[in-house]
């Protein structure tokens, strides 16, 4: 396989983003790595902006349930449509962040929000609390880590999620402390049983209101003594977040994490050391970002095409290619369930494990099949499979003074029209990034663009499957084609 500029660029804009654009067919080899990395920078230094999907019907409830005095006058069926509204409210944001993924240049920006949702799993029933959450994420995903640790740890969606409104002076819940170190910051092994019932009492009194402010309650902290990490001294849960980044251990944790997930799940512990070394001086993720993707080892033939798509990088990034409008959302969301990954609702606090895991016998028939669902309009027939964790991060969500909240939130009935996909897509865009070249090297410059790794037996097969009958058809049949091949699902 020759390591050109395309592939690298492809390399680059899958890795630090959701793969290549449609309108960059004619410029993949025209610049170096560097040149495009820049311009994803650049693209993503605005901050974002607040997404606010809630509906004027969903803000007046919601409002009637935040005064005491309205609350009371709540019926029943008031509630029950609260309830379903807020589920509606979730799904909408789904869509919306995966369309913010398909659509925006901030692709930098998007991806590691995509990274860090993942990392910092989180899944609650409130649509204030996920849009609080979200913003955090996409806010700070190129920020300072230090930062970002804190204002996950405040945020109402995770406090909540990991029942910190429960860890009050006397009576400690040790579920949030333990998930900070175990999973966000220190891993398993750097820490004692000690450190996390200290932590916990450090953490005391940490809470959010229902608008999703945190919330300290002084009363409910507990002001004693604290030895944590071999450090001893009355610490509040901001000081414990400082001794837990001041610890070289989170830094070698988060960049082999980001290592694994944007290089290669085989690491390379010197590599990885240079770049903690970096990381911890000042925990800026935008200058560790930026040595891992204009390093001349990050674009070594060993680390392209090697990581299996994950189920949102798969359906993002043939949307980027091929450019379409999706009127079933329902379909949308139906695909992430059965691909075994629904954005903002993780399996458990420990995420995805994504790898090998993506694919089994079902989702890897469903992977190859979807290129056709787009292009045909074929039915989505296939039922997702159950949930086996619904209720987790759902017991303490804001809404749990809501009667019957937990028995609306478990239902999820099939939506009408939920199999057909009902794809429209402007195949003029994408057959004319192609104009420039010949019908005889048509098959291989499309293959070039679609596959990072080397597929001679798959472009083989394709090809068998191709309409000849004019250069449009040509270019559509062998699009669809090769996106329905494994060599597809590897970037």
């Amino acid at each position: 396989m020759v390591v050109n500029n395309q592939l690298k660029n492809q390399h680059l804009l899958w890795r630090a983003g959701f793969g290549p654009a449609v309108e960059q067919l004619q410029e993949l080899a025209k610049y170096t790595p560097q040149e495009y990395y820049q311009a994803l920078v650049k693209a993503s230094a605005k901050k974002p902006e607040y997404i606010n999907i809630a509906s004027d019907e969903l803000l007046a409830l919601y409002e009637n349930y935040l005064d005491p005095a309205q609350r009371s006058k709540l019926t029943t069926d008031d509630k029950k449509i609260l309830n379903r509204k807020q589920q509606q409210g979730v799904k909408d944001l789904n869509l919306y962040w995966l369309k913010e993924m398909v659509g925006s240049a901030a692709q930098l920006r998007e991806k590691m929000a995509f990274f860090w949702h993942g990392h910092f799993a989180c899944r609650n029933g409130n649509l204030f609390y996920n849009q609080l959450f979200l913003h955090t994420l996409r806010e700070n995903a190129l920020g300072n880590f230090r930062a970002l640790l804190k204002e996950v740890s405040k945020s109402a969606a995770m406090l909540y999620f990991l029942n910190n409104q429960q860890n009050k002076k006397g009576h400690p819940n040790e579920n949030f402390a333990r998930e900070v170190m175990e999973l966000f910051t220190l891993g398993r092994g750097h820490y004692t049983e000690t450190d996390i019932k200290e932590g916990a009492r450090a953490f005391t009194g940490w809470t959010a209101n229902a608008r999703g402010e945190f919330n300290f309650i002084k009363k409910q902290h507990d002001e004693g003594i604290k030895t944590f990490l071999d450090k001893k001294g009355n610490f509040d849960g901001d000081q414990v977040l400082d001794i837990i980044a001041d610890n070289p251990q989170t830094a070698r944790f988060i960049t082999e994490k980001i290592y694994k997930f944007f290089v290669n799940e085989n690491v390379d512990k010197a590599i990885v050391q240079d770049l903690s070394d970096s990381f911890y001086k000042d925990y800026d993720i935008g200058k560790l970002m930026g040595r891992i993707f204009t390093a001349d080892w990050f674009y070594d033939e060993k680390n392209i095409g090697i990581r299996i798509k994950s189920p949102i990088e798969l359906l993002v990034g043939i949307q980027r290619m091929v450019p379409m409008r999706l009127d079933n959302d329902n379909a949308l969301m139906n695909l992430q369930r059965i691909l075994g990954q629904q954005l903002l609702y993780p399996p458990n606090v420990a995420g995805w494990p994504g790898g090998r895991s993506w694919i089994d016998s079902s989702t890897l028939m469903m992977r190859l099949r979807i290129p056709q669902l787009f292009n045909d309009k074929d039915l989505l027939n296939v039922k997702p499979k159950q949930d086996d964790d619904v209720m987790m991060g759902r017991k303490a969500d804001g809404l749990a003074n809501i009667p019957a909240a937990k028995q609306e939130i478990k239902k999820q009935p099939a939506k009408p029209g939920a199999g057909l996909i009902n794809a429209k897509i402007d195949w003029a865009q994408y057959v004319s990034g192609f104009d420039k070249v010949k019908r005889e090297d048509l098959f291989s410059a499309i293959s070039g663009c679609l596959f990072q790794v080397n597929a001679a037996n798959a472009d083989q097969v394709a090809a068998k499957y191709v309409d000849s009958s004019d250069r449009g058809a040509y270019i559509r049949s062998a699009t669809v084609q090769l996106m329905s091949t494994p060599e597809y699902q590897m970037c």
